[in-house]
């Protein structure tokens, strides 16, 4: 036993039946007083073990605070090596392997080594090829090391995008006249096209999880058919098609807790629609590159982000797309508490989305309408609620009210992450009932998708519903909340 990692804790500690129920119940109180009375383990090594100060754990002892965050629940089954199963967690990753490290944003690397590349035709059906490959043949092992990669940021983020905003060489699309022709048609095209948009609808619905794997073999079998040397007007309708998948793959990837390689794909799909000559998807890439950052807590990267869309897009995008890019920078300027700012981004986006109405949009900014701009207000009114609730949690859950009254069938993510938003404006308004009313309507629209997104929000969560005041419905809450984390 050291001080920094007492574990494993003393023989047979765990076996006992005060302190299973201690660990059942999240009582660190009773559980930490129990491991010094049985284990002689020290409240300073139970502290360094946990990172949690001496005083905060003196202090949770002391009946003073109680420990209601389920990150730090398991920075304690980690640090204490504590199977998941007796805090009502999943299975921990040094309980069937070693533990993969915390992932940190790295400035110095570049996304995928590949930014010396040029921009050109053949150099991004090089990449789909190298990518889809080893992803493809990924065992547990690798996606392990995959979840723990570390998330570029800075200049390493936005240097290799930079190819983004100059001209197509002309060359790099003609196929030399000694090449056989492809045989792809019309028709196959078009199935690819299909096939492509119904992927984006289970995302839009399901999230990442095994889906994920399909789109990527799709993604290979587009890169081997622009291998084929396709004629022109078919190549370019190809390049489109890699384009929405990678970034399909991209979004799932993150939506996985994959960040990294989210990063990857996005590159790819920058680079596919920089190819095909679709300047729309390409902005619509950099804007998801930005929530990534913006999810990951990068707010000054994804504002970078969103200039180098709107550097690029400025005359060559519709409204809804604008309007889209303006809800990023809405949310950059949320995350930083800059609140004139953000009302004046979000006001653009609002006047973007009405200019939006009978023209001629992709299919893939389709989800863009008013229920999304209320969904996406209404989450960064609640970011400005955490930290002045009397000032934005009424309207924040006023705007969730008005996206989940208008959202189809389909959205089944975001019906889980509005639920999930609309109870924390209720706790934070005081309101216990709809707050525990609303916690149950997002578990039961979360066991319905595989988003670690929606999960993560939910972990968020999980703290208003933990206290020894708490009534039965809210127990009741919690237990749900807490069974879906562990599943």
């Amino acid at each position: 036993m050291t001080a920094t990692n007492p574990g494993p804790l003393p023989a047979g500690i765990l076996d006992r039946v005060d302190v299973q129920r201690a660990l059942a119940e999240h009582d660190f109180a009773a559980f930490f007083a129990l491991l010094k009375k049985y284990g002689g383990i020290s409240q300073n090594k139970i502290a360094a073990a946990c990172s949690l100060t001496p005083g905060k754990v003196s202090q949770v002892v002391n009946g003073a605070q109680q420990i209601t965050s389920f990150e730090v629940v398991s920075r304690i089954a980690d640090g204490l090596r504590i199977p998941g199963k007796l805090l009502g967690l999943a299975e921990r990753p040094w309980e069937s392997r070693r533990e993969a490290p915390e992932e940190t944003i790295v400035e110095g690397a570049s996304i995928d080594g590949t930014d010396d590349m040029p921009w050109r035709r053949e150099t991004t059906v090089i990449m789909a090829t190298r990518m889809t490959r080893s992803d493809l043949v990924m065992d547990r092992r690798a996606a392990s090391k995959a979840i723990a990669a570390a998330t570029v940021g800075g200049a390493a983020l936005l240097e290799p995008l930079e190819g983004w905003l100059l001209p197509l060489d002309a060359s790099s699309v003609t196929v030399p006249v000694a090449l056989p022709r492809g045989r792809l048609g019309a028709r196959e095209c078009g199935e690819l096209e299909s096939t492509a948009r119904k992927f984006r609808e289970w995302d839009h619905a399901y999230g990442g999880g095994l889906r994920r794997k399909a789109v990527i073999g799709q993604l290979a079998e587009v890169s081997d058919a622009l291998d084929g040397h396709q004629t022109s007007v078919i190549e370019r309708r190809l390049l489109g098609v890699m384009a929405q998948l990678a970034g399909m793959a991209a979004t799932m990837s993150w939506d996985s807790g994959m960040q990294r390689d989210a990063q990857k794909y996005y590159l790819l799909a920058l680079r596919s629609a920089h190819a095909a000559g679709d300047v729309e998807f390409g902005t619509n890439v950099i804007a998801g590159m930005a929530r990534q950052m913006l999810c990951r807590g990068r707010p000054k990267d994804a504002g970078d982000l969103v200039r180098l869309a709107q550097d690029g897009a400025r005359g060559k995008v519709g409204p809804k797309v604008r309007a889209m890019l303006h809800t990023r920078e809405a949310w950059a300027y949320a995350a930083m508490g800059r609140v004139a700012a953000f009302q004046r981004a979000t006001l653009q986006a609002t006047e973007a989305l009405h200019d939006a109405k009978g023209a001629d949009t992709p299919f893939w900014i389709a989800y863009f309408d008013e229920a999304e701009l209320a969904g996406v207000t209404g989450g960064r009114l609640l970011d400005l609620a955490r930290q002045d609730a009397s000032k934005h949690a009424e309207t924040a859950a006023g705007k969730i009210r008005t996206a989940l009254e208008h959202r189809g069938a389909e959205a089944g993510r975001s019906h889980a992450l509005d639920h999930a938003g609309l109870a924390e404006c209720y706790f934070l308004m005081g309101d216990i009932t709809s707050g525990v009313e609303q916690t149950h309507r997002a578990v039961d629209a979360a066991e319905r998708t595989q988003s670690k997104r929606v999960r993560d929000l939910l972990g968020e969560l999980y703290p208003y519903t933990v206290g020894r005041d708490a009534n039965r419905g809210m127990r009741e809450a919690r237990d749900r909340v807490r069974g879906l984390l562990a599943s």
